[in-house]
């Protein structure tokens, strides 16, 4: 079972400035990530995802997150 806490400070130290909320949706290992950031502005969609993946790999290798949906804005924008 993950730490939805831990999963959002993740995030928020792999991308400084990010608004990050992150949702249990089932059983404590499918979660989803909402993440506004700037440093999405000049990245494909697919490496924004990549960028909030990787921030929470360990949790991946280590059996706490199952599946992760990610949802990813540039902050600021609309």
């Amino acid at each position: 079972m993950a730490d939805l806490t831990e999963i959002e400070a993740m995030i928020e130290r792999a991308l400084p400035g990010a608004e990050v909320e992150v949702i249990d949706e089932g059983g404590g290992d499918h979660l989803r990530a909402i993440v506004a950031a700037p440093q999405f502005d000049e990245l494909k969609r697919i490496d924004q995802h990549r960028a909030v993946r990787n921030a929470v790999r360990e949790r991946f290798d280590d059996g706490s997150i199952h599946a992760l949906t990610i949802e990813t804005t540039v902050l600021g924008s609309s």
